[in-house]
């Protein structure tokens, strides 16, 4: 008989998320993003693709006395952002919702301050054998230009939209993104080591075209051998893992 992994829960500083229900796991990505994001003036944050709930419930922590709704399609997930939330000391200002942003965008009214997504980022390629790992990997219910639509539509005139993406597939949603009138304000190339090449952008998106685009560079890990972490990773991080 196969052996069933157990998927044990993901444990920050003050929460815990489980996570055996979501096709992708809590994962430096989502903290990151997470962690990185501008909060000031945010009252009301929407994070689409909400997956565990774990970007959410860090923003929750983040903010106090923000209204953060956290939107995810697929229903496993969904119960399971859900069950996290209430089980987190900031549920009261925690909304999971369980629909497409695409549907979402057409009938809200709402308006965001900030709209945060780790979004799917394969395009193309070759598709696995797991439904719901295509999903969140592959643009296939969460096109870019789906984003960005709704983003457009839900946010407030000042309103932010921060996501985080490979290398490629972030030089491309820049571009593709001033078609739909959202401009990028602020990147931050992420690498795992000093000296190496970016991996991942973090980006943040606004409505109003900027002059001067905010440039930063961050490694993971401090020097070119062993797992020490950096000081800026720590400094990000540190008041969400456990043991930073």
């Amino acid at each position: 008989m196969p052996v069933t992994k157990v998927v044990e829960p993901f444990q920050f500083k003050q929460f815990a998320v489980e996570q055996d229900q979501c096709a992708m796991k809590v994962g430096t990505d989502g903290v990151l993003l997470g962690a990185w994001a501008c909060t000031e003036n945010v009252q009301k944050v929407l994070d689409v693709g909400t997956g565990s709930g774990v970007i959410a419930i860090m923003m929750a922590q983040r903010i106090p006395n923000a209204e953060v709704h956290a939107i995810e399609i697929e229903e496993a997930a969904y119960l399971q952002a859900a069950a996290n939330m209430k089980d987190c000391e900031w549920c009261d200002r925690l909304q999971p919702i369980h629909q497409s942003i695409q549907d979402y965008a057409k009938l809200s009214q709402e308006e965001y301050d900030l709209i945060i997504s780790n979004p799917p980022f394969f395009s193309g390629g070759t598709f696995s054998l797991d439904e719901n790992r295509n999903n969140v990997r592959h643009t296939v219910k969460l096109p870019h230009g789906d984003l960005l639509s709704a983003a457009r539509k839900l946010m407030s005139k000042e309103g932010k939209l921060c996501i985080i993406l490979p290398f490629i597939e972030g030089l491309r949603i820049q571009e593709v993104a001033k078609t739909y009138r959202l401009y990028c304000s602020k990147i931050t190339e992420v690498t795992s080591r000093p000296e190496q090449k970016a991996e991942r952008l973090l980006m943040e998106f606004q409505k109003e075209a900027c002059e001067d685009i905010i440039k930063e560079e961050m490694s993971i890990y401090h020097g070119a051998k062993g797992k020490k972490y950096s000081e800026a990773y720590i400094d990000m991080t540190k008041a969400f893992y456990l043991k930073m």
